[in-house]
């Protein structure tokens, strides 16, 4: 059982809004579906529920097409408001549950239950014109899953929430996935991406650009970075001192004057970035680069888990009181500009560079295998 995007093409005018998109998310995934704005998420999601119709290609839930299945098999929640201003919170979640199929008397013992648990149940007698953006958006999730739907489509779920209800709804979402639930969620946050996704696929212009497993992603540029920290030392060591308390640690690395040109002799450095000589060890080590030095810390990139070993031996050898030495993949902000050419929440337009043209696939199909 998965849900299955099949070759999808929409025009609107003469924007190609899909250009033959096509993935698979399996039954039971978190999944994430990323790009930037205008990528064509929105119109996929609005392919799904029947309110778009594609020009070409099909959507298909465990081998049935969309448009043949009940409202209840989908739960969505939309990037935009859509609550009825006037209307008490309690009041639209039963109309809510109703339109889906549910009896009035468990669709209100559902909503209060739901308020109850992300701690809003004393809002159910207030029109939603009063309420918060982030209450809204608690309010239009729980509209979403009242009626136990096994596919939930969730476009920028975490949109105007605090600290504080971004745990509550993340909490609620991975225990809606426990349940056996298919969630697709859109998000610029890459980092909740990361945490909370078994897989991911990357859109632009209505293309898929790579999609997988998020591990399998993540290594499809083949780069790792070490994640190196360490005491910073006196001046005389080239290791500037750390300042007083509260200050900018990064202050004290700041040049004076303007920058050095990049040095040519240093293959350990970033091309374009100023020549850094505290780190003038790490030419030392074939295949390591420098990415973003620090105080007291640095990332490098490396070419191979013997480079970077050779990383840590080098800092030793030089003398650096290591603290902490970490391997890891490249995040998917890395992911994304790299396929891309310009992080999620940029402008496309303004973006460098011509749109990818080549769709990349991990382990297969894209997607995780049943």
């Amino acid at each position: 059982m998965s849900l299955v995007f099949d070759g999808l093409r929409k025009r609107f005018g003469q924007v190609q809004a899909l250009d033959g998109l096509s993935f698979d998310v399996p039954a039971g995934a978190l999944f994430g579906f990323l790009g930037s704005n205008g990528a064509g998420k929105t119109t996929t999601m609005r392919i799904v529920l029947g309110v778009l119709r594609p020009d070409e290609g099909r959507v298909l839930w465990d081998g049935r097409p969309a448009t043949s299945l009940p409202r209840r098999t989908w739960g969505y929640l939309p990037e935009e408001r859509g609550l009825y201003p006037k209307m008490t919170v309690l009041d639209q979640l039963v109309f809510f549950g109703r339109l889906h199929g549910l009896p009035a008397d468990r669709a209100r013992r559902e909503a209060t239950a739901w308020l109850r648990r992300f701690r809003v149940a004393d809002l159910a007698d207030r029109p939603a014109e009063e309420l918060s953006k982030g209450n809204q958006q608690k309010i239009q999730l729980v509209a979403a899953i009242l009626h136990d739907p096994p596919v939930l489509l969730l476009d920028e779920p975490f949109t105007g929430l605090d600290p504080v209800n971004v745990v509550l709804l993340r909490e609620a979402i991975l225990e809606l996935r426990d349940r056996g639930k298919t969630i697709v969620f859109s998000t610029h946050q890459l980092e909740t991406v990361e945490s909370l996704c078994e897989a991911v696929a990357i859109i632009d212009r209505g293309r898929l650009i790579i999609g997988g497993p998020i591990r399998e992603v993540k290594r499809s540029i083949g780069r790792r970075t070490v994640r190196l920290g360490f005491e910073a030392g006196p001046p005389e060591t080239g290791w500037p001192e750390a300042g007083p308390a509260g200050a900018d640690p990064r202050a004290a690395s700041r040049p004076k004057a303007a920058p050095p040109e990049t040095d040519p002799s240093q293959p350990g450095q970033a091309p374009g970035e100023p020549a850094d000589h505290r780190f003038a060890w790490l030419a030392t080590v074939p295949g390591a680069r420098l990415l973003r030095p620090g105080l007291d810390r640095a990332e490098i990139e490396v070419a191979s888990d013997a480079a970077a070993d050779a990383v840590l031996a080098a800092a030793l050898a030089h003398g650096l009181r290591v603290r902490h030495f970490e391997l890891a993949e490249a995040s998917l902000e890395e992911v994304f500009i790299h396929h891309v050419g310009h992080p999620v929440d940029a402008d496309p337009d303004g973006a460098a560079g011509p749109p990818s043209t080549e769709t990349s696939f991990v382990a297969g199909r894209v997607g995780l295998t049943e």
